[in-house]
């Protein structure tokens, strides 16, 4: 059903896309006489088959010459050869001359180059191809019968005696690669032709290594006259191309017919004609990156091309992988194409004796190709993309946890090539995989060198936002993390080799530490601001994922608190220090000001800011409860220099108290000026009121919030701990509580002894005085001066006391009265009547 497209119309399609609409209506002269006829306009030109056979070389004698002559007159022939026949034979020698050296240069020049296969035949090189092979012949039949006939006169050209060394090699392979053959010594060589353009370079030098000249012989004379194997060959120097004497070769050229390996490949001309037909059905098919395949009566024709004329399998697969390599693309089409190509004879290449010469080297080439294109791919493996022509990204972008299409037949392709169990094979693929990792760490890291390149600027933190800084590396920690979740999505899906996991994630983790550590180096934080603290919950998630997705540590990787350590406890000493300041600041700022609860706003103010300390370094404290007992220090540590500092700002009023709560042994002048002052009525001060109250309000409620949240973080820490928080924490509230009550305690027993300065005042003195005849009435008028004391006492206490002091401290003066009675009760049980 695919054949009838191709012979409609007198085989229009085939004429046409061959570009044959007028060269198959003329004959072979008739294109020579017209060789600038544009017949192969629209025509593809083929792809050139390199490997076309072998030559074997043998060199036999080196002729020099004593009067070396110059053209190609041939005037030595004329010594002994007829008259009439050497000027005939000079005549056609100099009409010959004349077009040969016209066309000599081009001729030498002519090479099949690579063309893409929307290119179009030269109709210049394929005509002066023609004419050249035309013109070889000619030269070789006149030179031969000027030979002959001057072969019995005397001839300018003798065999020196002299040891001589012949250089050989294809011009087509590297100038080192030389062979070394003596002459007349028997030895062959065996040459392998990149093609019919191809050139033999014979490179002929003295015993002394001295540069005698060179021969040219192209390859493809020797196929156009394979008869005469032993030829004689004009030795050139250059560069005035000057004849300086002759060499005798023998070339044996054989294709790959000739050698037996027919079933192989087939001969050099039907490989040569397959991929001028694949050339053309690709042109007409339109064969660029992203349209690869060929398909209908074109696939067709070429299968059946390779059939009849005994094209092999691995040769067609082989030359069509050859030209998808030319326009390979990073894409699971392009690389499914090319395993789906490679695989058959990946098989059958294992034995490479199992492929010819000519296979072997597109095998060779395309391995190559494939090589690069694989590198391509893992090193890109997160930037591919299906959708672009190119099959890469045009702008780098964070990878987003999916896995490229191309990936997969990617690794394929490779384990189709490699033996992925050898230790070469296996740290191949993990360079690859480094140097990708290595490439995206390094487009991540490019978001924050100025950070970490530019410290050395004055004031380079006043020019650059400290919040914008520490949010990019936020970000980078949070890219370099999404890196490592798409590889770890990718190896979940048992794309990759599990060797491979580690490798990027080693690098992620080590390149992400160095510039933490050069970061914070440069920009060290001042403190647990909010674009700080996100930095350290981003860093801490990072290190805490490594561990639950079984990542085991890295050395030299990311460790949060590693990195952090240093600084977190510089910051608390700094905090507290900044706090112990204050209390010295603050006390004198709010000398004199009563706030609602009649305290003094210092104690207010400084426990908002241990509440804002508390605050700033609870996500600290929640991802490394460790820290508790650092903070729990400074926090204590402040809140006795709070309480200290209120002694010294009511020292004034705190003195008297003193005097009864440490008693001790004075002199005698000491003595007396206490007794003076004991004789006057003391009253509680207001600014004693706003200490108690100040004091009460601490441990009521201001502490205990302090408290209450350093235990909620006592959860925190793991089972097992030796110490839970809070204990000096505790140690300030006794100390505390023990001022308070001492300082009520001393209050009291001042107001008590108010009530003794007078016997009118003197509980005891009236119940002593009080006779069991006396009546109700009579003992109220003798408590009354006593009565009317302790209500003013109360009364003013109320108005310098908060309620719950005042309750408190009225409660113990009730007591302490109450004492007297107790003590007049039971010393004479007759007072009890």
């Amino acid at each position: 059903m695919e054949a009838p497209m191709f012979l409609e119309n007198e085989c229009a399609l085939l004429r046409d896309t061959f570009g044959l609409q007028q060269i198959l209506l003329q004959s072979e002269e008739e294109r020579m006489e017209k060789p600038t006829l544009d017949f192969t306009s629209e025509a593809a030109a083929p792809k050139p088959t390199k490997i076309v056979g072998k030559m074997k070389v043998q060199v036999h004698k080196v002729k020099t010459t004593v009067d070396p002559p110059t053209g190609c007159s041939m005037t030595s022939l004329s010594l002994s050869a007829p008259r009439a026949k050497l000027k005939t034979i000079q005549n056609q020698l100099s009409n010959f001359q004349s077009i040969l050296s016209s066309r000599w240069q081009a001729l030498n020049n002519i090479r099949v180059a690579p063309h893409l296969p929307n290119s179009s035949f030269s109709h210049k090189s394929l005509a002066y191809m023609h004419a050249g092979t035309r013109y070889v012949k000619q030269a070789y039949g006149l030179l031969k019968v000027g030979v002959r006939s001057s072969h019995k006169n005397s001839s300018s050209y003798e065999v020196i005696q002299e040891t001589y060394v012949c250089m050989l090699r294809l011009k087509s392979s590297a100038e080192e690669n030389n062979i070394r053959i003596q002459p007349g010594s028997g030895e062959t060589h065996i040459f392998f032709p990149d093609s019919l353009a191809d050139d033999l370079i014979v490179e002929v030098q003295d015993s002394k290594g001295k540069h005698l000249g060179h021969v040219l012989v192209q390859v493809a004379t020797i196929v156009e006259d394979a008869t005469d194997k032993l030829q004689w060959w004009s030795i050139y120097r250059e560069p005035e191309h000057e004849p300086v004497g002759k060499l005798q070769l023998c070339i044996n050229y054989l294709t790959s017919s000739d050698d037996n390996s027919h079933h192989k490949c087939g001969s050099v001309a039907e490989t040569v004609a397959y991929d001028l037909v694949l050339e053309v059905a690709m042109k007409v098919q339109q064969f660029q990156q992203r349209n690869l395949q060929l398909y209908g009566s074109w696939k067709w024709l070429l299968t059946e091309f390779a059939s009849y004329y005994g094209v092999s399998d691995v040769y067609t697969k082989l030359r069509y992988l050859s030209y998808v390599m030319d326009v390979a693309t990073p894409t699971a089409d392009c690389l499914g194409l090319v395993h789906e190509l490679l695989m058959p004879v990946a098989m059958k290449g294992h034995n490479k004796r199992a492929l010819s010469h000519q296979e072997n080297r597109i095998l060779g080439e395309t391995k190559d190709q494939i090589k690069q294109i694989l590198s391509l791919v893992f090193e890109n493996y997160k930037s591919l993309d299906e959708s672009s022509f190119s099959g890469i990204m045009d702008v780098f972008e964070p990878a987003t946890g999916l896995v490229a299409p191309a990936l997969e037949p990617a690794i394929k392709l490779y384990m189709l090539l490699h033996d992925v169990l050898s230790p070469e094979a296996q740290t191949n693929l993990c360079h690859y995989f480094q140097a990708a990792a290595r490439k995206r760490s390094r487009r991540h890291l490019a978001e924050t060198d100025e950070f970490v390149t530019t410290n050395n600027e004055p004031n380079f933190m006043e020019t650059v936002a400290m919040s914008i800084a520490y949010q990019k590396m936020t970000c980078l920690c949070r890219n370099i993390k999404n890196e490592i979740l798409t590889d770890i999505e990718i190896h979940n899906q048992h794309i990759l080799p599990t060797l491979t996991k580690s490798v990027s994630i080693y690098i992620y983790s080590t390149e992400l530490c160095n510039r933490l550590r050069a970061f914070l180096l440069a920009c060290p934080p001042p403190g647990p601001s909010p674009p700080m603290v996100e930095l350290v919950i981003e860093t801490a998630d990072f290190h805490r994922d490594l561990a639950s997705w079984n990542i085991s540590h890295v050395k030299g990787g990311v460790d949060a608190k590693e990195l952090f350590h240093l600084y977190i406890m510089i910051w608390i000493q700094d905090k507290q220090q900044s706090l112990l300041e204050s209390c010295k600041l603050e006390t004198v700022k709010w000398s004199g000001v009563r706030t609602q609860h009649s305290t003094t706003p210092f104690i207010d103010e400084m426990y908002e800011r241990l509440k804002e300390t508390l605050s700033d370094y609870e996500v600290i404290i929640c991802r490394w409860p460790e820290y508790i007992f650092v903070l729990e220090n400074a926090i204590s540590d402040v809140e006795k220099a709070i309480v200290e500092a209120l002694n010294k700002q009511y020292v004034d009023v705190v003195s008297p108290l003193k005097e009864i709560l440490t008693p001790k042994k004075f002199g005698l002048k000491y003595m007396q000026k206490l007794t003076k002052q004991s004789v006057c009525s003391y009253t509680v001060p207001d600014e004693l009121g706003m200490l108690l109250n100040s004091m009460k309000r601490l441990l009521d409620v201001l502490r205990p919030k302090i408290e209450t949240q350093f235990k909620s973080w006592g959860s925190c820490i793991p089972e097992g701990g030796n110490t839970a928080p809070g204990e000096h924490l505790s140690e300030v509230t006794v100390m505390l509580r023990t001022k308070f009550r001492g300082y009520l305690q001393a209050v009291v027993e001042k107001l008590a002894k108010n009530t003794k300065l007078q016997n009118s005042t003197k509980l005891k003195k009236i119940l002593q005085d009080s006779q069991e005849t006396m009546g109700e009435s009579d003992i109220r008028g003798r408590m009354q001066m006593l009565k009317e004391l302790l209500r003013s006492t109360i009364n003013h206490l109320h108005t310098v006391f908060e309620t719950q002091v005042f309750i408190a401290i009225c409660r113990w003066y009730w007591d302490r009265m109450a004492q007297d009675v107790l003590g007049f009760l039971e010393n004479r049980k007759e007072n009890r009547s």
